[in-house]
């Protein structure tokens, strides 16, 4: 094929392939970047997508790390009320012997005084159990009087703390210088300060 156009047309036509091939080429990479908006598009939803599913276990395993912190908070507090219930118990059903032995000094009348003091504690009570005594103590003294004497028991009466006294009948026998003896019972202080 021989090409009789002239050279401008020729040099028309050249210029005229050369636009075609650009516009097809721009429309081409056109296309190229359309597609690639898409797919960033896409891969830009399916990572959120992810994050968010992350994010929901994430918060997910917070509570539940949090219950398990609560769940041992709470056993760590019940073991220490356990522990302060049997130190109380504990304190409940021992002896003040400092505060017994001014309790019975307080209840002597002039003239009286102990010769002989015995403390015998009682058995400890299973946990959970309070007893009513704490211990039993035996006194001996002189009383000047038997009127002193039966006022020493009144005050020993009228005292919370003491029970089950008892004053053998040997005790009242003779009016004056009297040898008494005397055994009673602790209460247990803390219930007798609970009534």
């Amino acid at each position: 094929m021989i090409n009789l156009l002239p050279f401008q047309e020729k040099e028309i036509l050249r210029q005229e392939e050369k636009h075609n091939l650009v516009l097809i080429l721009g429309i081409l990479f056109l296309i190229f970047l359309i597609s690639l908006i898409l797919i960033l598009f896409s891969i830009k939803i399916f990572i959120s997508g992810e994050v968010e599913v992350q994010r929901i276990l994430l918060s997910a395993e917070e509570k539940r790390f949090k219950e398990s912190q609560i769940q041992n908070l709470e056993e760590k507090i019940n073991a220490s009320n356990q522990t302060l219930s049997k130190l109380n118990l504990f304190y409940q059903n021992q002896l003040n012997l400092t505060e017994t032995l001014e309790k019975i000094s307080g209840t002597l009348l002039s003239g009286t005084y102990l010769t002989t003091f015995s403390l015998n504690p009682l058995s400890t009570p299973a946990e959970g159990k309070t007893q009513k005594y704490l211990a039993q103590i035996s006194l001996t003294g002189f009383s000047p009087t038997r009127e002193i004497l039966l006022e020493f028991k009144e005050n020993l009466d009228k005292e919370g703390t003491f029970g089950e006294i008892y004053f053998p009948p040997s005790n009242w026998v003779k009016p004056i210088d009297i040898d008494f003896s005397v055994t009673l019972r602790i209460t247990n202080q803390y219930e007798s300060t609970n009534k």
